[in-house]
Protein backbone atom coordinates (compact mmCIF):
# COMPACT_ATOMS: atom_id res chain seq x y z
CA UNK A 1 0.00 0.00 0.00
CA UNK A 2 1.41 3.66 -0.96
CA UNK A 3 1.55 6.54 1.80
CA UNK A 4 -1.15 8.70 1.44
CA UNK A 5 -0.83 12.22 -0.32
CA UNK A 6 1.59 10.98 -3.01
CA UNK A 7 1.87 11.54 -6.61
CA UNK A 8 3.69 9.79 -9.27
CA UNK A 9 7.39 11.75 -10.52
CA UNK A 10 9.34 11.07 -13.66
CA UNK A 11 11.48 8.05 -11.53
CA UNK A 12 8.64 5.82 -11.55
CA UNK A 13 7.92 6.10 -7.98
CA UNK A 14 5.70 8.17 -5.74
CA UNK A 15 6.78 11.44 -4.09
CA UNK A 16 4.57 14.04 -1.96
CA UNK A 17 2.39 16.49 -3.35
CA UNK A 18 3.39 19.53 -1.22
CA UNK A 19 7.45 19.10 -1.15
CA UNK A 20 9.04 20.64 1.72
CA UNK A 21 12.01 23.14 1.39
CA UNK A 22 14.44 23.39 4.41
CA UNK A 23 16.03 26.77 4.32
CA UNK A 24 18.87 28.09 6.74
CA UNK A 25 18.97 32.23 7.13
CA UNK A 26 22.42 33.88 8.09
CA UNK A 27 23.30 37.80 8.16
CA UNK A 28 25.47 39.96 10.35
CA UNK A 29 24.19 41.85 13.17
CA UNK A 30 21.81 44.28 12.30
CA UNK A 31 21.21 43.05 8.38
CA UNK A 32 17.45 43.03 8.60
CA UNK A 33 17.31 38.96 8.87
CA UNK A 34 14.68 38.61 11.53
CA UNK A 35 12.58 41.87 9.97
CA UNK A 36 13.07 39.55 6.53
CA UNK A 37 12.00 36.32 8.13
CA UNK A 38 9.00 38.34 9.42
CA UNK A 39 7.79 39.80 6.50
CA UNK A 40 8.14 36.24 4.37
CA UNK A 41 6.03 34.55 7.28
CA UNK A 42 2.84 37.83 7.56
CA UNK A 43 3.12 38.67 3.45
CA UNK A 44 2.36 34.94 2.93
CA UNK A 45 -0.38 35.09 5.27
CA UNK A 46 1.30 32.66 8.05
CA UNK A 47 1.00 35.05 11.32
CA UNK A 48 -1.94 34.17 13.10
CA UNK A 49 -4.32 37.35 14.48
CA UNK A 50 -3.64 37.28 17.86
CA UNK A 51 0.30 37.49 17.14
CA UNK A 52 0.15 40.01 14.95
CA UNK A 53 -1.46 42.16 17.18
CA UNK A 54 0.79 41.54 20.08
CA UNK A 55 3.87 42.81 17.30
CA UNK A 56 1.95 45.46 17.19
CA UNK A 57 1.22 46.44 20.38
CA UNK A 58 5.04 45.69 21.40
CA UNK A 59 6.21 47.73 18.53
CA UNK A 60 3.91 51.09 20.26
CA UNK A 61 5.19 50.13 23.41
CA UNK A 62 8.65 50.32 22.39
CA UNK A 63 8.48 53.55 19.79
CA UNK A 64 9.60 51.60 17.06
CA UNK A 65 6.97 54.27 15.05
CA UNK A 66 6.34 50.75 12.54
CA UNK A 67 5.28 47.75 12.62
CA UNK A 68 8.20 45.66 13.38
CA UNK A 69 7.60 42.54 12.06
CA UNK A 70 11.35 40.82 13.36
CA UNK A 71 9.53 40.64 16.97
CA UNK A 72 7.93 37.46 15.02
CA UNK A 73 11.48 35.86 14.94
CA UNK A 74 13.46 37.46 17.96
CA UNK A 75 11.69 35.42 20.40
CA UNK A 76 14.40 35.45 23.30
CA UNK A 77 14.37 38.36 25.55
CA UNK A 78 18.48 38.27 25.09
CA UNK A 79 17.70 38.74 21.28
CA UNK A 80 15.19 41.69 22.05
CA UNK A 81 17.25 43.60 23.84
CA UNK A 82 20.44 43.29 22.18
CA UNK A 83 19.25 42.99 18.73
CA UNK A 84 20.61 39.97 17.67
CA UNK A 85 20.00 36.23 17.11
CA UNK A 86 21.55 33.96 19.81
CA UNK A 87 19.75 30.28 19.34
CA UNK A 88 18.54 28.60 16.79
CA UNK A 89 14.93 28.85 16.41
CA UNK A 90 12.59 26.79 13.68
CA UNK A 91 9.62 28.55 11.57
CA UNK A 92 6.51 26.82 9.51
CA UNK A 93 5.02 28.29 6.93
CA UNK A 94 3.23 26.80 4.02
CA UNK A 95 2.20 28.00 0.71
CA UNK A 96 0.16 26.43 -2.01
CA UNK A 97 3.21 24.91 -3.92
CA UNK A 98 5.15 23.66 -1.15
CA UNK A 99 5.79 23.50 2.59
CA UNK A 100 9.12 25.39 4.22
CA UNK A 101 10.89 24.66 7.23
CA UNK A 102 13.46 27.96 7.93
CA UNK A 103 15.97 27.57 10.43
CA UNK A 104 16.91 31.26 12.00
CA UNK A 105 20.05 30.64 12.75
CA UNK A 106 22.85 33.35 14.28
CA UNK A 107 25.52 35.30 12.22
CA UNK A 108 27.59 36.14 14.59
CA UNK A 109 31.29 34.36 14.43
CA UNK A 110 30.69 33.54 18.28
CA UNK A 111 27.50 31.44 17.30
CA UNK A 112 29.40 29.41 14.48
CA UNK A 113 28.26 26.55 16.19
CA UNK A 114 25.00 27.13 16.27
CA UNK A 115 24.70 28.21 12.58
CA UNK A 116 26.31 25.02 11.86
CA UNK A 117 23.71 22.69 13.42
CA UNK A 118 20.86 24.93 12.08
CA UNK A 119 22.29 24.64 8.34
CA UNK A 120 22.90 21.48 8.82
CA UNK A 121 19.63 19.63 6.76
CA UNK A 122 19.07 22.76 4.52
CA UNK A 123 18.06 22.96 0.95
CA UNK A 124 18.99 26.32 0.39
CA UNK A 125 20.97 29.04 2.77
CA UNK A 126 20.05 32.37 2.46
CA UNK A 127 22.53 35.19 3.27
CA UNK A 128 21.73 38.48 4.01
CA UNK A 129 23.83 41.72 2.77
CA UNK A 130 23.37 45.03 4.10
CA UNK A 131 23.45 47.25 1.12
CA UNK A 132 24.81 50.04 2.64
CA UNK A 133 27.71 48.13 4.13
CA UNK A 134 28.41 45.76 1.12
CA UNK A 135 30.24 41.79 1.70
CA UNK A 136 31.75 42.35 4.98
CA UNK A 137 34.32 39.05 6.79
CA UNK A 138 30.83 37.53 8.03
CA UNK A 139 29.12 37.14 4.69
CA UNK A 140 31.87 35.38 3.44
CA UNK A 141 32.19 32.77 6.33
CA UNK A 142 28.11 32.56 5.71
CA UNK A 143 28.76 31.54 1.98
CA UNK A 144 31.67 29.29 3.24
CA UNK A 145 29.89 27.41 5.50
CA UNK A 146 27.35 26.83 2.95
CA UNK A 147 29.69 25.21 0.75
CA UNK A 148 30.89 23.01 3.74
CA UNK A 149 28.16 21.81 4.70
CA UNK A 150 27.50 20.58 0.76
CA UNK A 151 24.00 23.38 0.48
CA UNK A 152 24.02 23.57 -3.43
CA UNK A 153 21.75 26.60 -3.45
CA UNK A 154 22.58 30.19 -1.77
CA UNK A 155 20.48 32.89 -2.12
CA UNK A 156 22.28 36.48 -1.32
CA UNK A 157 19.59 39.16 -0.71
CA UNK A 158 20.99 42.45 -0.44
CA UNK A 159 18.78 44.12 1.71
CA UNK A 160 17.79 47.58 2.88
CA UNK A 161 17.76 48.76 -0.86
CA UNK A 162 15.52 51.88 0.22
CA UNK A 163 18.54 53.18 2.13
CA UNK A 164 20.84 53.41 -1.06
CA UNK A 165 18.06 55.08 -3.07
CA UNK A 166 17.15 51.40 -5.01
CA UNK A 167 20.31 51.78 -6.68
CA UNK A 168 21.57 49.63 -9.03
CA UNK A 169 24.92 50.21 -9.13
CA UNK A 170 25.14 49.06 -5.35
CA UNK A 171 23.25 45.86 -5.72
CA UNK A 172 25.94 45.06 -8.67
CA UNK A 173 29.12 45.97 -7.02
CA UNK A 174 27.94 43.34 -4.13
CA UNK A 175 26.72 41.03 -6.95
CA UNK A 176 30.47 41.05 -8.80
CA UNK A 177 32.39 40.59 -5.15
CA UNK A 178 30.42 37.75 -3.91
CA UNK A 179 30.04 36.12 -7.54
CA UNK A 180 34.32 35.85 -7.36
CA UNK A 181 34.11 34.49 -3.51
CA UNK A 182 31.70 32.07 -4.60
CA UNK A 183 33.40 30.27 -7.36
CA UNK A 184 35.81 30.14 -4.54
CA UNK A 185 33.62 27.76 -2.91
CA UNK A 186 32.02 25.82 -5.56
CA UNK A 187 28.42 26.46 -4.88
CA UNK A 188 26.53 25.34 -8.22
CA UNK A 189 23.59 27.97 -6.98
CA UNK A 190 24.11 30.94 -6.57
CA UNK A 191 20.81 33.79 -6.77
CA UNK A 192 21.53 37.78 -5.96
CA UNK A 193 17.88 39.65 -4.99
CA UNK A 194 17.63 43.54 -4.12
CA UNK A 195 15.24 43.57 -1.45
CA UNK A 196 14.08 45.61 1.19
CA UNK A 197 12.75 43.25 4.13
CA UNK A 198 11.27 46.90 6.24
CA UNK A 199 9.09 47.77 2.74
CA UNK A 200 8.68 44.46 1.58
CA UNK A 201 10.18 44.92 -1.77
CA UNK A 202 11.01 41.39 -3.55
CA UNK A 203 10.31 39.35 -0.48
CA UNK A 204 7.09 38.38 -1.30
CA UNK A 205 5.88 41.16 -4.33
CA UNK A 206 8.00 42.02 -7.09
CA UNK A 207 9.50 45.96 -6.50
CA UNK A 208 8.04 49.11 -8.64
CA UNK A 209 10.55 50.91 -6.96
CA UNK A 210 13.74 48.50 -8.73
CA UNK A 211 12.20 48.32 -12.17
CA UNK A 212 15.99 47.60 -13.63
CA UNK A 213 15.59 44.31 -11.51
CA UNK A 214 14.53 41.12 -13.75
CA UNK A 215 14.31 38.47 -11.65
CA UNK A 216 11.91 36.95 -9.10
CA UNK A 217 11.02 37.61 -5.92
CA UNK A 218 12.46 35.87 -3.26
CA UNK A 219 9.16 33.88 -2.14
CA UNK A 220 8.14 33.05 -6.00
CA UNK A 221 12.11 31.71 -5.91
CA UNK A 222 11.80 29.24 -2.96
CA UNK A 223 8.54 27.51 -4.52
CA UNK A 224 10.39 26.71 -7.61
CA UNK A 225 13.35 25.92 -6.92
CA UNK A 226 14.69 22.72 -7.88
CA UNK A 227 15.83 20.22 -5.24
CA UNK A 228 15.24 16.56 -6.76
CA UNK A 229 18.21 16.60 -8.23
CA UNK A 230 20.37 17.01 -5.11
CA UNK A 231 19.03 13.47 -3.47
CA UNK A 232 21.18 10.74 -3.63
CA UNK A 233 18.61 8.35 -4.80
CA UNK A 234 21.75 5.92 -6.25
CA UNK A 235 23.73 4.66 -3.87
CA UNK A 236 21.14 2.77 -1.35
CA UNK A 237 22.43 3.54 2.42
CA UNK A 238 19.89 2.27 5.55
CA UNK A 239 21.24 2.14 8.99
CA UNK A 240 19.64 -0.26 10.74
CA UNK A 241 18.35 1.03 14.28
CA UNK A 242 15.97 -1.55 15.57
CA UNK A 243 15.05 -5.31 14.95
CA UNK A 244 11.38 -5.88 15.35
CA UNK A 245 10.58 -9.05 16.78
CA UNK A 246 6.65 -9.17 17.94
CA UNK A 247 6.85 -12.77 19.40
CA UNK A 248 3.34 -12.75 19.26
CA UNK A 249 1.27 -15.79 18.38
CA UNK A 250 -0.10 -13.83 15.15
CA UNK A 251 3.27 -12.64 14.44
CA UNK A 252 5.54 -15.36 15.46
CA UNK A 253 7.85 -15.41 12.27
CA UNK A 254 7.93 -11.94 11.70
CA UNK A 255 11.56 -10.29 11.66
CA UNK A 256 12.08 -6.33 10.55
CA UNK A 257 14.92 -4.05 10.51
CA UNK A 258 13.71 -0.79 10.91
CA UNK A 259 15.60 2.35 10.06
CA UNK A 260 15.44 5.73 7.90
CA UNK A 261 16.55 5.40 4.68
CA UNK A 262 19.31 7.41 3.83
CA UNK A 263 19.56 7.36 0.56
CA UNK A 264 18.74 5.09 -3.18
CA UNK A 265 15.48 3.43 -3.82
CA UNK A 266 14.46 0.46 -2.07
CA UNK A 267 11.97 -1.82 -3.41
CA UNK A 268 11.15 -5.88 -2.91
CA UNK A 269 13.39 -7.55 -5.11
CA UNK A 270 16.01 -5.70 -4.53
CA UNK A 271 19.47 -7.44 -3.62
CA UNK A 272 21.73 -5.81 -1.11
CA UNK A 273 24.42 -6.14 1.63
CA UNK A 274 24.89 -5.82 5.10
CA UNK A 275 27.69 -4.49 6.38
CA UNK A 276 29.62 -4.63 8.03
CA UNK A 277 29.40 -8.68 7.68
CA UNK A 278 29.12 -7.93 3.77
CA UNK A 279 26.53 -10.73 3.42
CA UNK A 280 24.37 -10.88 0.49
CA UNK A 281 20.52 -10.98 1.06
CA UNK A 282 17.08 -9.98 -0.58
CA UNK A 283 14.53 -7.18 0.48
CA UNK A 284 11.35 -9.19 0.42
CA UNK A 285 9.00 -6.49 1.69
CA UNK A 286 8.88 -2.94 3.03
CA UNK A 287 6.82 -2.42 5.70
CA UNK A 288 4.99 0.71 7.75
CA UNK A 289 2.43 1.28 9.84
CA UNK A 290 0.45 2.53 6.70
CA UNK A 291 0.62 -1.40 5.22
CA UNK A 292 3.52 -2.62 2.85
CA UNK A 293 5.36 -0.04 -0.01
CA UNK A 294 6.27 -1.14 -3.68
CA UNK A 295 9.34 1.65 -3.30
CA UNK A 296 10.72 3.56 -0.72
CA UNK A 297 12.85 6.55 -1.16
CA UNK A 298 14.87 8.94 1.55
CA UNK A 299 14.13 10.33 4.10
CA UNK A 300 11.31 7.57 4.80
CA UNK A 301 11.13 5.30 7.95
CA UNK A 302 10.34 1.94 7.17
CA UNK A 303 11.10 -1.90 8.51
CA UNK A 304 12.98 -4.30 5.72
CA UNK A 305 11.97 -7.62 5.90
CA UNK A 306 14.83 -9.82 4.15
CA UNK A 307 15.21 -12.92 2.13
CA UNK A 308 17.78 -14.75 4.82
CA UNK A 309 17.83 -14.91 8.51
CA UNK A 310 20.86 -13.20 9.43
CA UNK A 311 22.63 -11.87 12.52
CA UNK A 312 21.88 -8.18 11.97
CA UNK A 313 21.52 -5.60 14.66
CA UNK A 314 21.38 -1.93 14.98
CA UNK A 315 24.24 -0.33 13.65
CA UNK A 316 24.42 -2.03 11.15
CA UNK A 317 23.54 -1.34 7.33
CA UNK A 318 21.85 -2.26 4.36
CA UNK A 319 23.99 -1.29 1.23
CA UNK A 320 23.28 -1.36 -2.61
CA UNK A 321 25.40 -4.08 -4.13
CA UNK A 322 27.49 -1.51 -6.77
CA UNK A 323 29.71 1.07 -4.99
CA UNK A 324 29.31 -0.34 -1.02
CA UNK A 325 31.34 2.30 1.52
CA UNK A 326 33.95 1.17 3.04
CA UNK A 327 34.15 -0.14 6.84
CA UNK A 328 36.74 2.03 8.02
CA UNK A 329 38.98 2.70 11.10
CA UNK A 330 40.74 5.68 9.63
CA UNK A 331 39.19 9.12 9.28
CA UNK A 332 40.24 12.25 7.25
CA UNK A 333 37.53 15.01 8.17
CA UNK A 334 36.53 18.72 8.31
CA UNK A 335 35.26 19.11 12.13
CA UNK A 336 33.27 22.19 13.53
CA UNK A 337 34.48 22.28 17.42
CA UNK A 338 31.43 22.92 19.85
CA UNK A 339 33.00 22.68 23.11
CA UNK A 340 34.28 25.21 25.66
CA UNK A 341 37.73 22.26 26.00
CA UNK A 342 39.53 22.26 22.90
CA UNK A 343 40.29 19.70 20.24
CA UNK A 344 43.77 18.41 20.88
CA UNK A 345 45.79 15.76 19.18
CA UNK A 346 45.13 12.44 21.15
CA UNK A 347 42.44 14.06 22.45
CA UNK A 348 39.76 10.84 22.87
CA UNK A 349 35.87 11.29 22.03
CA UNK A 350 32.69 8.94 21.83
CA UNK A 351 31.49 9.40 17.91
CA UNK A 352 28.25 8.74 16.98
CA UNK A 353 27.51 8.26 13.40
CA UNK A 354 23.77 7.36 11.84
CA UNK A 355 22.78 4.66 14.29
CA UNK A 356 26.67 3.17 15.25
CA UNK A 357 28.96 4.50 18.43
CA UNK A 358 32.76 4.08 18.61
CA UNK A 359 35.49 5.59 20.41
CA UNK A 360 37.80 7.78 18.49
CA UNK A 361 41.56 9.15 18.83
CA UNK A 362 42.52 12.42 16.91
CA UNK A 363 45.50 11.41 15.47
CA UNK A 364 46.17 14.23 13.22
CA UNK A 365 45.51 18.06 13.74
CA UNK A 366 46.41 19.03 9.68
CA UNK A 367 45.27 22.58 9.92
CA UNK A 368 42.84 24.93 10.84
CA UNK A 369 40.73 26.80 8.77
CA UNK A 370 40.35 30.69 8.38
CA UNK A 371 36.72 31.09 7.13
CA UNK A 372 37.32 34.43 6.18
CA UNK A 373 40.11 33.83 3.77
CA UNK A 374 39.72 29.70 3.48
CA UNK A 375 43.56 30.03 4.88
CA UNK A 376 45.02 26.74 6.29
CA UNK A 377 46.50 27.24 8.97
CA UNK A 378 49.16 25.05 11.72
CA UNK A 379 47.46 25.14 15.01
CA UNK A 380 48.16 22.76 18.09
CA UNK A 381 44.14 22.90 19.17
CA UNK A 382 40.51 23.61 17.65
CA UNK A 383 38.64 26.17 20.09
CA UNK A 384 35.46 26.75 19.96
CA UNK A 385 33.18 27.60 16.96
CA UNK A 386 37.01 27.27 15.12
CA UNK A 387 36.90 25.02 12.02
CA UNK A 388 40.01 22.55 10.79
CA UNK A 389 40.59 19.38 9.26
CA UNK A 390 41.57 15.58 11.68
CA UNK A 391 42.82 12.70 11.25
CA UNK A 392 40.54 10.20 13.75
CA UNK A 393 41.57 6.46 14.32
CA UNK A 394 38.27 4.19 15.35
CA UNK A 395 38.15 1.27 17.84
CA UNK A 396 35.64 0.10 15.30
CA UNK A 397 35.08 -0.64 11.88
CA UNK A 398 32.69 2.57 10.62
CA UNK A 399 30.23 2.51 7.54
CA UNK A 400 31.15 5.93 6.14
CA UNK A 401 31.02 7.77 2.37
CA UNK A 402 32.22 11.23 1.83
CA UNK A 403 30.18 13.99 2.93
CA UNK A 404 30.17 15.79 -0.56
CA UNK A 405 28.45 12.23 -1.90
CA UNK A 406 26.28 11.75 1.03
CA UNK A 407 25.35 14.11 3.67
CA UNK A 408 24.31 11.33 6.00
CA UNK A 409 26.76 8.60 6.05
CA UNK A 410 29.32 11.20 5.58
CA UNK A 411 28.46 13.37 8.60
CA UNK A 412 29.14 12.69 12.34
CA UNK A 413 29.14 14.28 16.14
CA UNK A 414 32.01 13.83 18.59
CA UNK A 415 31.24 13.61 22.31
CA UNK A 416 32.89 14.68 25.22
CA UNK A 417 32.75 11.13 27.27
CA UNK A 418 32.86 12.70 30.40
CA UNK A 419 29.93 15.42 30.56
CA UNK A 420 28.19 13.85 27.67
CA UNK A 421 28.37 16.88 25.57
CA UNK A 422 28.57 17.26 21.86
CA UNK A 423 31.96 18.06 21.37
CA UNK A 424 32.29 18.71 17.73
CA UNK A 425 30.46 18.23 13.87
CA UNK A 426 32.29 16.41 11.25
CA UNK A 427 32.09 16.23 7.47
CA UNK A 428 34.11 12.77 6.27
CA UNK A 429 36.44 13.63 3.15
CA UNK A 430 37.99 10.38 3.09
CA UNK A 431 38.21 6.91 4.65
CA UNK A 432 40.30 3.54 4.74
Amino acid sequence: MLAPDVASNGHGVRAQTTELLRIATAGSVDDGKSTLIGRLLHDSSAVLDDQLEHVVETSERRGDGYVNLALLTDGLRAEREQGITIDVAYRYFQTRRRKFILADTPGHEQYTRNMVTGASTADVSIVLVDARKGVSEQTRRHAYITSLLGIRHLVVCVNKMDLVDYEENVFYAILEELTDWGARLQIPDITFIPISALHGDNVVERSWAMPWYGGAPLLYHLEHVVIAPDRNLTDVRFPVQWVIRPMSSEHHDYRGYAGQLASGLLRPGSEVLVLPSGRRTEVTAIDTLDGELEVALPPMSVALRLSDALDISRGDMVVGLEDPPPAAREIDAIVCWMHEQPLRVRGRYALKHTTRSSRVVVDQLEHRVDVNTLAHAPSSELALNEIGRVRLRSSAPLIVDPYSRNRTTGSFILIDEATNETAGAGLVLSAR
